[in-house]
């Protein structure tokens, strides 16, 4: 089989990064072809817009995109939608991509690098599935004006099908983990949180082999610390999600290796999708070499998942990424003795993936 890929690796290290996961992703799928476009910051400087119609183009003619990320100094002050981070949100418009997966996983090896004990956080393996193309973040804004002055205005919008698709999601991907959603939203304040409640629970009736439990948003920024071990799939709505996978990224020790997709399509079918590491532009180790590439090479296996349909190389890359990070070496955030560079820490993970195997007998590492 052969695939394009649509490289848009941005601002900051995203072009470190995402050329280290283009070279995994070549050594396990050597079909795979690549095409780079500017995007974020880099796109505003060459052609004036954070998304230009060439990148757009590169991406509709490509079978996923493979993301670095976008952002950096400059822009305060500017309008949303001529920050480099529009760029972002009107790819997840453009092509439908609904539902955000962020796998957060404790990587053998790296429990100390955890704010929690290292008994509490060793076994962590959850998803969360975020709503996101809605919410707040999509809704209308505005900053206004009355008698008392000046003052900003935002609308969380949700409609009932959007919530039952992204609830779907979830339930279709708890059936290929451990069958538990638990369910995050302020439905004891918030009427959108009402109906996102009521409509989850309709569709858990479809679902009778998976276990439901609904939790508060608050409540559950403290489980998450108090027994990270004890989720399984969590779905929840755009803001909340943001928020939560950030915080779930942590305990497991670094945002360094977390990756994420974002899909149009359930978790059972090959579709189009963007993929990420969610740790931002970092500027401050911007073209040192030093980035950690573990996010985004485990968002490349995730490309190879749900894109391509190659379960085979999504496992190895996945197997080779958690080796390399028990035995080493490890590039700075997570070494503190003898780190390696970007280069290095790439080159210790193509050494280490397993050969070919059939694909029914490839496990799911990372999802």
């Amino acid at each position: 089989m052969t695939y394009r890929v649509a490289v848009l690796a941005g601002d900051g290290i995203g072009p470190e990064v995402t050329a280290a996961a283009v070279r995994v992703l070549r050594a396990a799928l050597p079909g795979c072809s690549f095409v780079e476009a500017p995007v974020g910051a880099a796109a505003i400087a060459s052609h004036g817009v954070p998304l230009p119609d060439e990148t757009l183009q590169a991406a509709r003619a490509s079978d996923a995109i493979l993301f670095g990320a976008v952002g950096g100094p400059g822009f305060e002050g500017v309008p949303p939608q001529q920050r480099p981070e529009a760029a972002l949100l009107a790819l997840r418009k453009t092509f439908g991509l609904y539902a955000n997966v962020r796998p957060a996983r404790a990587f053998a090896g790296l429990e100390h690098r955890s704010p929690l004990r290292a008994e509490v956080v060793t076994g962590m393996d959850c998803v969360i599935v975020r709503e996101l193309t809605g919410g707040l973040y999509f809704g209308a804004k505005a900053i206004l004006r009355d008698e008392r002055g000046e003052y900003a205005t935002e609308t969380l919008t949700y409609h009932d099908f959007e919530i039952e698709r992204i609830a779907r999601f979830a339930f279709d991907l708890a059936r290929t983990r451990r069958s538990h959603v638990t369910s995050i939203d302020k439905a004891n304040v918030l009427v959108s949180s009402q109906l996102w409640r009521r409509i989850v629970i309709e569709v858990a009736r479809d679902y009778p082999d998976v276990t439901l439990a609904h939790m508060l948003v608050d409540n559950a920024a403290m489980q998450l610390l108090r027994d990270p071990r004890a989720f399984d799939v969590i779905v929840t709505e755009n803001m909340f999600g943001d928020i939560l996978s950030d915080e779930a990224a942590m305990i497991a020790g670094t945002i360094g290796t977390a990756p994420s997709a974002s899909l149009g399509a359930g978790p059972n079918e090959r579709g189009f999708g963007l993929y990420e590491p969610i740790a931002g532009t970092a500027p401050d180790i911007a073209g040192r070499g030093i980035a950690n590439p573990s996010a985004a090479i485990l968002s490349a296996a995730l490309l190879a998942r749900f894109s391509l349909g190659e379960d085979d190389a999504a496992w190895r890359i996945e197997r080779a990424v958690a080796d390399a990070l028990a035995a080493g070496p490890r590039t700075a955030d997570l070494d503190d003795h003898a780190p390696v560079d970007t280069d290095a820490f790439t080159t210790a993970v193509i050494a280490r993936l397993p050969s070919p195997v059939a694909t029914e007998a490839a496990p799911r590492c990372g999802v």
